[in-house]
């Protein structure tokens, strides 16, 4: 018996351009749609998808997938739970850059780096936009129409260390809608560029960290990055029905008091998000989903299915990436709400420690072990800043470093410059403030 249908139109394009030492190596464009229907039938999930076929047609496959998978025996059925979603946002924004616009703004910014900084090797600049148009209609009454647009811009400036060997510094730049949000002109980023190059400097002449236990700063993107990786993705209710060990400290003290972690629908400390998630791919409202409050452990993001096998309300959690994509328990907007100290007097707190202030990559497990790529850091000694060190590893695991924070900052850095992996890519957002905590460092 089909207890639930659910019909997704789908369609994503995406812009990526990137410009090494002066030459445009990549200029890629592409548009992607297509339809998709899943249906809930005797237990089971029937799922078909296609660029061109109709609805129908796909409802019938579905319908044969779903009766397919019953064949591993029969299952309770109960009606799944949530509300229904029927309303539209769409992000309105200025028109969109041309080809030439964003190639002639890399040029420029290239020329610049080039006339003020000859110690350069080369520089990389990128420019990539992406938009997702959805409409989901379900047999519970939904009809929601969103949609997420974003638009990133990266530089990596290059040169050689003290020891003949590459070095770089990289620094993204994000934020909704298109390119033409982004103030990408040479009189707004000169100043970060310099910045940058001043960062650079310190890095040829880098040390390497001391490896072992130490007390660390991390500065508000890594603070972002340990809350998706190392906490968000064991609480979503698929890995947690999975095993994660989350599963078992629901109300439980997972952090120090002074972290409050949130995966935010649409909007985050009384602005939209990055990503803004009203309703989700199974037309569910969206609500907030607070994971970790004052240190305690509280909920789980969560789709249909695995809210009704957790006894949860659903989140709104169910997304899919492309237009034949099946949905996924997904994060949308999640970050470490901002406490109450200011970054220099965490700094000053430091007898013997490091900054950490950027990362290249970051992965976490259902145990919430993390390692996380340090590309730039500097030394702390008596309070002051010191050398900077050469790229290492932040590693650990997540419950344990977070119990030990002893400050939180009072800014927040969001970014949405990144990709979350999960079966299939998924467009986040993350944030927090600065960080003071304990964490293992690879080195020396």
């Amino acid at each position: 018996m089909i207890t639930y249908t659910e019909t997704r139109r789908h369609s994503l394009s995406k812009l990526r351009m990137m410009m090494i030492g002066g030459s445009l190596a990549t200029h890629q464009h592409s548009m992607d749609a297509g339809c998709s229907v899943r249906v809930h039938a005797g237990g089971y999930w029937g799922f078909a998808a296609s660029p061109v076929a109709e609805p129908a047609d796909l409802e019938v496959q579905a319908r044969r997938n779903a009766a397919a998978m019953s064949h591993f025996g029969a299952r309770t059925e109960a009606p799944l739970p949530g509300g229904v979603y029927r309303g539209e946002h769409h992000f309105e924004g200025r028109p969109q850059l041309s080809a030439k616009d964003c190639s002639d703004r890399l040029a420029e910014l290239h020329a610049h780096c080039k006339r003020l900084y000859p110690d350069l090797k080369t520089t990389r600049f990128l420019l990539q936009q992406e938009q997702h148009t959805k409409h989901v209609t379900t047999s519970h009454g939904a009809d929601a129409h969103g949609g997420i647009q974003r638009a990133g811009f990266a530089m990596w400036l290059l040169a050689q260390d003290e020891r003949g060997l590459p070095v770089e510094v990289y620094q993204p730049i994000s934020g909704r809608g298109s390119l033409a949000e982004l103030d990408l002109t040479l009189e707004t980023l000169a100043p970060l560029i310099d910045e940058l190059h001043t960062h650079l400097q310190a890095k040829r002449r880098a040390v390497p960290a001391r490896g072992g236990l130490h007390t660390v700063v991390l500065a508000p993107p890594l603070a972002g990055m340990l809350a998706h990786e190392a906490m968000g993705h064991p609480c979503e209710a698929d890995i947690v029905l999975g095993g994660a060990i989350t599963a078992d400290l629901v109300g439980r003290r997972v952090a120090s008091e002074l972290v409050t972690m949130v995966d935010f629908a649409h909007h985050a400390l009384g602005q939209e998000t990055m990503v803004p998630v009203y309703a989700d791919d199974e037309g569910t409202p969206a609500r907030d989903a607070v994971l970790i409050e004052r240190g305690v452990l509280k909920d789980f993001m969560s789709s249909r299915e695995t809210a009704q096998a957790l006894g949860l309300a659903p989140s709104g959690s169910a997304r899919a990436y492309g237009p034949l994509d099946e949905p996924l328990v997904r994060m949308r907007n999640t970050a470490i709400l901002p406490g109450t100290s200011k970054l220099d007097e965490m700094i000053a707190g430091v007898e013997d420690g490091y900054l950490l202030m950027s990362t290249s990559n970051g992965q976490a497990d259902s145990t919430t072990e993390f390692m996380f790529g340090i590309s730039l850091g500097y030394e702390i000694r008596d309070g002051r800043l010191g050398r900077a060190i050469r790229d290492t590893t932040l590693s650990g695991n997540a419950i344990q470093a977070l119990q030990t924070v002893d400050a939180v900052s009072d800014d927040m850095h969001w970014s949405c410059a990144g990709y979350c992996g999960k079966k299939q890519p998924m467009v986040v957002s993350m944030g927090g403030p600065a960080l003071r905590a304990r964490a293992h460092l690879g080195g020396e």
